[in-house]
């Protein structure tokens, strides 16, 4: 696999990166995309709720990189944080990381959390690295509020 040395300018996520994003999401090897959620509805209007919080990065033209961030009022959260694999190891996703985390602090928001699959073994080994906190004092819950919401696995 060839490394790329192209420059690569993190910003904001718009509404209208959505298909760049999207097609990178289907690139990513056991990536999970729900159907309601990460649908063009679904991502703008997470995009509209938080309007400076969630990253692209975007290298000749392309995306390359991207992570949803929104918060609640008290706590941030990251959802599909992914790095296009020929542009990993280069400190793009702990850069989306940095301005995603920025961002919530200019909202007063004062932490982040994320989940990452068990068995998404590249994606917990990057949390680890870059000082992030494995928590094992609690449990995690989900309560399905439409049964239409599928996810799917790439």
């Amino acid at each position: 696999m060839e490394e790329k040395k192209t420059e690569v300018k993190i910003r904001p996520m718009k509404e209208e990166d959505y298909r760049k994003v999207y097609g990178l999401w289907k690139t990513i090897k056991g990536f999970g995309i729900r159907s309601v959620d990460d649908s063009r509805e679904g991502v703008g209007r997470f995009i509209r709720r938080n309007p400076s919080t969630s990253m692209v990065a975007e290298a000749e033209g392309e995306i390359v990189g991207a992570v949803l961030c929104g918060h609640d009022g008290r706590r941030g959260c990251f959802y599909h944080v992914c790095v296009r694999e020929d542009y990993r190891k280069q400190g793009i996703g702990k850069r989306m990381a940095v301005q995603a985390m920025k961002a919530l602090q200019e909202e007063q928001i004062n932490k982040v959390c994320l989940i990452a699959f068990k068995k998404n073994e590249v994606g917990n080994s990057f949390w680890k690295s870059v000082g992030w906190t494995f928590r094992e004092d609690l449990n995690y819950y989900d309560f399905v509020l439409n049964d239409e919401n599928i996810t799917t696995f790439q």
